[in-house]
């Protein structure tokens, strides 16, 4: 006969339930080492004539008590002494396994009653972990409080944390990130529970604890850190209602203090450790670990480019990976309007304590990290996204008045476009009184019994007005993203072209300590050595590190090109659009905007076109066209760096240049740039000569050398040529006069220069070359010479490079453009050119200027010799009026009748065209002819009146003008000669221009009378022309054949 098991009432069941789930007992009987008796809690339920079985309104009492180990009757083993909140998990992990069993009860009503008994454990269980979470001395006994009280450990709701949002981060070698969440699971749903349908006070000091052990846990580290599961805990953190309130209420949220600087809020604030992890060096006093320079790039030169390669991609991965974590958490912030202003305020603060990043010389204490500002340029860039649509259609909500009115970023003391300071402050407090006169008609109109009120009203305007007026978000976006660039991504740049020059300028450093140690070995010079070969590497880490992080990135590269893209468009909105002319005038909005906005989109442009496949599918119209518009208009870009800066630009972009195909539509099917580009290349080449800068008599050399590549690319252009030779027919006494004068004048300076130095150089080699002599010098002088030898080598190098552009110009342009150089104001300037080259290249100094490599340092005397003899001959073509002849034999510097015979003889020896040879020796003997006729005309004048002479080149005038300031008279062509290079009273330096100049008709008249009388009488004395004096002239053996 069978037994059957004997049926348990709903309250004993419930007393299992519970027994399982808090791990206590009320009875002697339990066989779990983890269950704890609390004996003196069945005492107190026994005294209250209640039976020992566990319920739902014992629950809390009983919990309570187990929490505080008021009962003496705890096992000895360690599982059972659990602290509270692990404890406190247990239970909810365990009642939540209960409410899984209990559905398998057939019973409904039982299992309603156990599924709220389930529900009711799990709720408890959270409460209470709140209450332990807030007030950590409230169960454990005193010990426990005074250690708490002591030293805080990180929150143990973190590794739920970590847990819930996964922590499947993988370190650069593919291994596991970490484990951040130390094992630790969390209870399905119990996250949930804990953060919703509780008061904000109880959870913000939980949520403020949890804030800073995150922001804890990534203090110093770098990109291969194991920063991901702390950056997710964040992102669910702040996707919390309540923990968003929270985070934005901390008082590190914006750290607030006296001596509060870039770098202490970087370190300080909750977000700021996080937008320092980087792959970017920063101060050994704030570097993070692990170094990715050592792990990724020691050796580099050493190691496979695969291996490069996967260091780039994965700097690159991880990146990104913080960078939309990042977007994602200031993104939740800014969709809702509880906390938009925060992020907002944090934002501008940030960026006003780090305006000195913006200088050359960044103090790393003060200033925030690289790694920070590039991190937050990617996340602006982000932020940005839903405004920078193709055709920019929310543009309009960009408000200019921003910069100077908006309360949070302190724009508008920073080197505007055009405006000076003052000239910014005078509109913003003309507009200020405008705006409050407005305020106060209108108010008179409302209030006309009360004067007092208007004129109060009208004082708080003008005070307010810079606080009262609301921007739209992409307005603050905008103006931000652009100041975050500035302070950013555009200074990491500048960064990474300085250290390229620091390594190109150590390495050459290095090359001549190799040298001189071959020359000289000495123990110091090793010593000096190994130093440069370490400084070298550690030079090559930080290149390569900002290299992965930026310039491998072309995402970042591209969202960057396409603000400034809106950038250009918005500021050429504010002068009316592309269109030319541009108005006369400035718009002070456009005046006003901070130079940084355009000096950033050109200095990113010329990265981005040394970066392969960078542009690819960008719009580059829009940069062409506001490149073209104002690099030649200083009327509304005042400097003239930044006007050369936007040819650097161009320069990138020719096809030779770019390597690409795609650009040559810019520069041959674009409609700006066929009408306009010549003109103001042309002009931009005059304007560069004075920038205000001491450094601006070099300065201009580099420049000029960008227009003169662009302009040689354009002669090829047959539209760009017609444009060309239109100008110079239209601005042949304008801007072509100024722009021939100044390239005579570069090519003489530069092509003295190159030949001086190379004498030099030839000095040093023979020195070198004698080495008994060398070796008797002390060590110092043969180093301080063979250093002085490779300075004066990259010069020579540099000078004739520029001296062989400009002479190549001279030569293409002479060849169908002629009328310019045979003016009366420039002929003999250009004739003395070509006269010095020529004796120079074929005269008696010819053989000292032979080189042992002359290719090395861009000394081709063939082939420029072969251009000068063009332009000669160029030039001679054009002639009509015969009067380049006379000018070339007027030259008394370098003219020699000879040179003509010798540079023939060298051109049919090195294979010139024998039309040319022939064209350039008939041009020799008008010029031999002319001299011999101004011989005559000067003997036939004889003693000529002072007062009939030019007082700057004692010649006879013959078109006497009077200089307006000075009052002095002298030739109209020869001080036009001077007004092209030097605008002012030679005599006074008062400003002076070819319009100002005086017509001396008196005293003209006298000197044409005193000539036709002269040379009537010669014509009547009859001399015999065999007997007159003939031009000096030099011997033939003092030419080289």
């Amino acid at each position: 006969m069978s037994t059957t098991k004997p049926q348990r009432s709903p309250s004993e069941i419930e007393d299992i339930i519970l027994r399982k789930i808090l791990h206590v007992t009320l009875t002697e009987s339990a066989s779990d080492p983890r269950v704890v008796y609390l004996e003196m809690t069945a005492a107190e339920i026994l005294s209250e004539g209640k039976p020992l079985l566990l319920s739902r309104d014992l629950m809390e009492r009983v919990l309570i008590d187990r929490l505080s180990g008021n009962n003496n009757n705890f096992p000895s083993s360690s599982s059972a002494a659990e602290p509270p909140f692990p404890y406190l998990i247990g239970c909810y992990r365990r009642a939540y396994d209960e409410s899984k069993k209990i559905q398998s009860m057939k019973d409904k009503n039982l299992r309603s009653e156990m599924e709220i008994v389930t529900r009711d454990a799990r709720r408890l269980a959270v409460s209470y972990c709140r209450i332990h979470l807030a007030n950590p001395e409230l169960f454990g006994g005193s010990d426990d409080a005074r250690k708490a009280k002591k030293r805080r450990n990180a929150s143990p709701l973190l590794p739920l944390i970590f847990s819930e949002v996964g922590s499947g981060s993988l370190d650069m070698f593919g291994g596991g990130g970490g484990s951040s969440s130390g094992g630790v699971q969390c209870p399905p749903g119990f996250l949930d529970e804990f953060f919703k349908d509780s008061d904000f006070d109880n959870l913000d000091l939980i949520l403020k604890e949890l804030y800073e052990d995150l922001r804890s846990s990534v203090i110093n580290v770098s990109v291969l850190g194991d920063f991901q599961p702390p950056l997710r805990a964040l992102k669910y953190l702040v996707s919390l209602p309540v923990g968003a309130k929270s985070l934005v209420s901390h008082e590190w949220w914006v750290p607030r203090g006296a001596y509060m600087n870039g770098r202490a809020m970087e370190l300080t604030s909750i977000l700021g450790p996080f937008f320092h992890i980087s792959a970017l060096p920063d101060n050994t006093l704030f570097k993070s670990q692990p170094d990715v320079g050592q792990q990724c790039f020691s050796g580099a030169s050493e190691r496979r480019p695969a291996d490069l390669l996967s260091s780039f991609s994965t700097i690159k991965n991880f990146m990104n990976i913080l960078y939309s974590g990042l977007h994602d958490v200031l993104m939740i912030l800014l969709k809702s309007t509880d906390t938009r202003e925060c992020v907002l305020q944090f934002l501008s603060e940030v960026i006003n304590a780090n305006a000195s990043r913006a200088h050359i010389q960044v103090d790393p204490v003060s200033c925030a990290s690289s790694g920070m500002f590039c991190n937050l340029s990617a996340v602006m860039l982000r932020l940005c996204e839903p405004f920078l649509d193709p055709h920019f259609t929310k543009r309009d909500k960009i408000d200019p008045k921003y910069a100077f009115y908006g309360n949070r970023l302190k724009l508008s003391d920073l080197t505007a476009l055009h405006a000076s300071s003052e000239e910014v402050s005078e509109w913003i407090d003309k507009d200020n009184t405008a705006k409050g006169n407005d305020a106060g008609n209108e108010n008179e109109s409302r209030l006309l019994q009360s004067k007092e009120a208007t004129s109060s009203s009208g004082n708080a305007s003008r005070q307010n007005s810079k606080s009262t007026t609301k921007y739209t978000f992409i307005c603050e976006c905008f103006f931000m993203t652009a100041r975050v660039l500035n302070l950013g991504l555009l200074k990491a740049l500048s960064d990474f072209k300085h250290l390229s020059q620091d390594i190109s300028r150590g390495e050459d450093n290095l090359a001549t300590l190799k040298a001189m140690r071959d020359q000289a070995p000495s123990p110091q010079l090793e010593l000096d050595i190994t130093r440069m070969e370490k400084e070298l590497e550690l030079y090559s880490q930080d290149k390569l590190c900002h290299e992965a992080q930026i310039l491998r990135d072309g995402d970042f590269i591209q969202r960057a090109i396409s603000f400034y893209r809106l950038v250009i468009v918005w500021l050429v909105g504010l002068v009316g659009g592309f269109k030319m002319p541009l108005p006369s005038t400035c718009p002070m909005e456009f005046s006003c905007m901070p130079e940084h906005f355009v000096e950033d989109a050109m200095e990113l442009l010329i990265f981005a076109s040394r970066i392969p496949k960078a542009l690819d599918g960008v719009l580059l119209d829009d940069f062409m066209n506001f490149i073209i518009m104002f690099m030649a208009s200083p009327e509304y870009v005042r400097n003239p760096y930044l006007r050369a800066k936007m040819v650097e630009v161009l320069n990138c972009w020719m096809p030779r240049s770019s390597g690409s195909s795609a650009t040559s539509t810019l520069f041959e099917g674009h409609q700006l740039s066929l009408e306009y580009l010549v003109r103001n290349l042309l002009k931009l080449y005059v304007d560069i000569e004075f920038t205000g800068s001491h450094t601006q008599f070099y300065d201009k050399f580099n420049i000029r050398h960008n227009i003169a590549e662009l302009l040689e690319y354009l002669w090829q252009v047959p539209s760009h040529r017609n444009a060309w030779r239109r100008i110079a027919k239209e601005e042949e006494k304008g801007v072509y006069l100024n722009f021939l004068n100044f390239l005579v004048n570069d090519s003489i300076f530069l092509l003295d220069e190159s030949l001086n130095k190379i004498l030099e150089i030839k000095q040093i080699e023979a020195e070198m070359s004698n080495t008994a002599e060398w070796e008797q010098r002390p060590a110092q002088e043969r180093q301080d010479r063979t250093r002085l030898f490779h300075s004066q080598e990259n010069i020579v190098r540099i000078d004739m490079k520029l001296a062989n552009e400009d002479v190549t110009m001279l030569a293409f342009t002479s060849e169908e453009i002629t009328a310019p150089f045979l003016l009366p104001e420039m002929v003999e300037r250009v004739a003395n050119m070509l006269n010095y080259f020529l004796l120079q290249l074929v005269g008696p100094q010819r053989k000292s200027l032979s080189l042992k490599d002359p290719e090395k340092y861009e000394f081709r005397p063939r082939q420029l010799l072969k251009q000068i003899v063009r332009i000669y001959v160029n030039l001679a073509r054009g002639d009509s009026e015969n009067i380049f002849p006379s000018a070339i034999s007027s030259d008394g510097r370098s003219y020699n009748e000879q040179l003509f015979d010798a540079g023939a003889d060298v051109l049919r020896r090195i294979g010139e065209d024998g039309r040319i040879i022939q064209e350039f020796m008939e041009l020799g003997t008008k010029a031999k002819a002319a001299a011999s006729e101004a011989m005559d005309a000067e003997a036939a004048l004889g003693e000529i009146p002072d007062e009939f002479l030019d007082p700057i080149q004692c010649t006879l005038m013959r078109d006497p003008v009077i200089l307006p300031s000075s009052k002095t008279t002298v030739d109209r062509a020869i001080i036009q000669r001077h007004l092209l290079s030097d605008n002012h009273d030679p005599f006074n330096r008062a400003h002076l221009t070819s319009d100002m100049l005086i017509p001396d008709i008196d005293l003209k008249a006298r000197i044409d009378e005193f000539v036709r009388t002269h040379q009537s009488k010669k014509r009547s004395s009859g001399e015999d022309s065999s007997n007159k004096e003939r031009i000096q002239t030099t011997s033939s053996d003092m030419l080289i054949d």
